[in-house]
């Protein structure tokens, strides 16, 4: 059967940042138009039945509101409790039943969180939050065409989607946790407020990703040149006083820091950090959420172990190069379909 998940976060794109920089509020009402649309892009391509995390604002029952769906909808039965925990649970729950696909929407923490769930299943990534890096932002019926696309296996898994790079962060020699875009090492005791905002408290910065066009803390990289950092290696920055380079980079929206690098180290899949700089806290993909002590041995691992995620692109354009999309026979299916038809009037050089 195929079967298709859609964790829905309310609280992203609400942070502190809409304070202390030019962030903008992601209204929950948008995300359930987002999710109406996303519905009705899955029923087009034949997804059978569709799995809903349970949330407080009730994004998936008002996104159905108002719409007709032949598929069978149901909501998992787990409580709400209304933190990361609940995309945890949903995405694991949603793996056991046999989920081909995952549709998340919110930002890095929210795919973190669904990450440490399942990486087992191809994530569709819709961005509905803050400094995004690994979700984009995309039409919702696009990216219900794309996910039901690889839910019934018109687009083989492998070709539909890209392997990405996780950061697993390892104490004492036991994986605790992990980040998807970067871990930043922050001059702080206590979590407090998950945001970061102080550059002057950021000490070091490991990147599971650095390219060109990010925002947050991963732009730090993004803005560096390096002729050998690509998708396929990771990076280490550490921030000092010390002589160094001056960068500006866009580390929030709306808010270009200048910051001073000391050091910099290209990583590639399976290189460890040791942080030095201790006591710290560690936000992982923009939220602070393990506290560093003397003593502890603290390392951040570079692995190819992350989701993959749903290439849009790539995905349609196979799919449409198979017929997905149109009624054709299978005579026509080996050819062009448009000269086989006498529709094109321009043959193919």
């Amino acid at each position: 059967m195929a079967i298709v998940g859609i964790i829905a976060n309310p609280a992203s794109g609400k942070d502190i940042r809409r304070l202390v920089a030019h962030g903008s509020v992601f209204d929950n009402n948008e995300k359930v138009n987002i999710v109406r649309r996303v519905l009705l892009g899955l029923e087009a391509t034949g997804v059978e039945k569709v799995l809903f995390m349970p949330d407080y604002f009730g994004i998936g029952p008002k996104a159905l509101n108002g719409i007709k769906t032949s598929m069978a909808v149901e909501f998992l039965d787990m409580p709400v409790m209304a933190d990361q925990k609940d995309s945890i649970r949903a995405a694991r729950l949603m793996e056991e039943a046999g989920a081909r696909c995952i549709i998340v929407l919110g930002g890095d923490g929210t795919n973190r969180a669904v990450a440490k769930g399942t990486t087992a299943i191809p994530f569709m990534p819709i961005s509905t939050g803050t400094n995004n890096v690994f979700p984009f932002m995309i039409e919702g019926t696009i990216a219900g065409l794309a996910a039901g696309v690889v839910a019934v296996g018109a687009v083989p898994v492998e070709e539909a989607t890209v392997q990405t790079h996780r950061l697993d962060v390892i104490l004492d020699g036991h994986p605790v946790d992990l980040a998807l875009v970067d871990v930043v090492v922050y001059d702080a005791l206590f979590i407090g407020a998950r945001a970061i905002w102080e550059m002057e408290k950021v000490r070091e910065v490991v990147l599971a990703r650095a390219l060109p066009g990010n925002i947050g803390l991963s732009s730090l990289g993004g803005c560096l040149h390096c002729a050998q950092l690509d998708p396929e290696h990771g990076a280490y920055i550490r921030l000092g006083r010390e002589k160094g380079l001056r960068l500006s980079a866009p580390v929030a929206p709306g808010d270009i820091e200048q910051v001073n690098i000391t050091e910099f180290r290209l990583l590639k899949v399976g290189d460890e950090v040791e942080i030095a700089f201790k006591p710290s806290v560690l936000a992982l993909d923009g939220e602070r959420e393990v506290e560093v002590r003397p003593g502890q041995d603290i390392r951040i691992r570079l692995s190819d172990r992350g989701p993959r995620v749903i290439d849009v692109g790539r995905t349609l354009g196979k799919a449409a190069r198979v017929g997905f999309f149109t009624d054709m026979d299978e005579r026509l299916q080996a050819s062009c379909l448009l000269m086989a038809l006498g529709i094109c009037r321009t043959p193919c050089i």
